[in-house]
């Protein structure tokens, strides 16, 4: 089984890095495979909902950044988790534009896996952030992994971050529920038992 730990920082070793890298630790001492990938410092486009990738097997129109190298690793990973430093009260505009195109163009990829958002503070603004982006989670039949607290970390440094023994409590804790709930589906799954996938209703009034 793998996770992979999605950083929406620019910083590659900053405040999120240190919240994931407990995941991750936790996560492997439980025998699960994890990668973490850095989105990076660089502009990344947002959704235009052209519809290209509906046609096209699920790939993005725009080629020129990780989203859909993201989407190749998504289809043999088991578990998500999305970190992000807080901005103005809500994740990164890097992530958030990663993740429409991400799930726009990729979202099979992701249904029936569990997720869980996670996010760095100095402060605030982090329940607003958590819910931004699990609300991705929630419309692709995603379970949500949750911990003993709101998942997030306060801190200005990673340093900080190390000091918020609770924050870093509640990461070990949502690695060890993610480990639970990855473990569940594989037994479910060597027992019969799995999902069933609804033919989606759209309803449209306006035309």
């Amino acid at each position: 089984m793998k996770v992979l730990l999605i950083n929406g920082s620019n910083r590659k070793n900053g405040c999120t890095y240190t919240a994931l890298n407990e995941i991750s630790k936790t996560l492997n001492a439980e025998g699960i495979d994890t990668e973490i990938i850095q989105l990076g410092p660089n502009p990344i486009r947002d959704c235009i909902g052209c519809a290209w990738c509906r046609q096209n097997g699920g790939k993005c129109v725009f080629n020129d950044d990780i989203v859909n190298e993201v989407i190749e690793k998504a289809k043999e990973s088991d578990g998500f988790i999305f970190g992000s430093p807080v901005y103005f009260a809500h994740p990164s505009g890097r992530l958030l534009s990663f993740l429409d195109r991400l799930f726009y163009a990729g979202g099979g990829a992701f249904a029936y896996k569990p997720g869980a958002a996670i996010v760095s503070a100095r402060r605030a603004g982090t329940t607003a952030s958590i819910d931004a982006i699990t609300k991705h989670f929630t419309i692709c039949n995603m379970p949500v992994v949750s911990s003993n607290y709101w998942n997030m970390v306060h801190g200005n440094t990673p340093e900080e971050v190390m000091q918020d023994k609770e924050g870093i409590q509640i990461m070990q804790v949502l690695g060890q529920n993610m480990a639970w709930i990855l473990k569940c589906i594989e037994a479910g799954k060597e027992k019969g038992i799995n999902p069933k996938p609804a033919e989606k209703i759209m309803t449209n009034f306006i035309r």
